[in-house]
């Protein structure tokens, strides 16, 4: 099972359309997970004509995804539990704030956004993954987003660009 996972697109205040790149990965996945600061509910019915869509809202997020959406999911892929949260909040780290929302639930990896800093590691046996943004890197070298693969094990990466046509 292929999942793009994506996070923080802000469109289309950082960008008028998805990444040439993105695009291509989203064309033969079977879902997406989109962690956060969609900024408008378009970018969600974009989404719904490539695979299904998991999503979460972020801190940018207004009423109309708020009534599609959750603050936090927790998707069944496989045999994994994937849980899903923007990380946004005070006090803590982003990272820290996304693995406490999953204290009570347990999963098999914890997808969040909020920093835009690409993050691929494991805690305690949890696979802790934040895909970056492909439209609005800040401080990173590069745009970035994340596909997971699933199947024995989850396995996930990044796919980093300078050029987000």
């Amino acid at each position: 099972m292929k999942v793009v996972v994506v996070s923080d697109t802000h469109m289309p205040k950082k960008a008028k359309q998805l990444p040439m790149i993105l695009k291509r990965d989203l064309e033969d996945c079977d879902y997406i997970i989109h962690a956060g600061d969609w900024q408008t509910v378009e970018l969600y019915h974009q989404l719904q004509q490539y695979a299904p869509i998991i999503g979460v809202t972020g801190n940018v997020d207004g009423p109309e995804l708020k009534s599609l959406l959750n603050l936090k999911e927790v998707f069944l892929a496989g045999d994994f539990r994937i849980g899903i949260v923007h990380g946004y909040g005070t006090g803590k780290t982003t990272e820290k704030r996304a693995i406490d929302a999953f204290a009570d639930d347990p999963v098999d990896c914890i997808i969040y956004g909020h920093s835009h800093i690409p993050v691929l590691k494991e805690n305690n046996g949890v696979v802790i993954f934040n895909p970056g943004s492909p439209t609005d890197k800040r401080r990173q070298k590069e745009f970035s987003y994340g596909i997971l693969t699933i199947g024995e094990r989850i396995e996930g990466k990044h796919i980093f660009f300078k050029d987000p046509q």
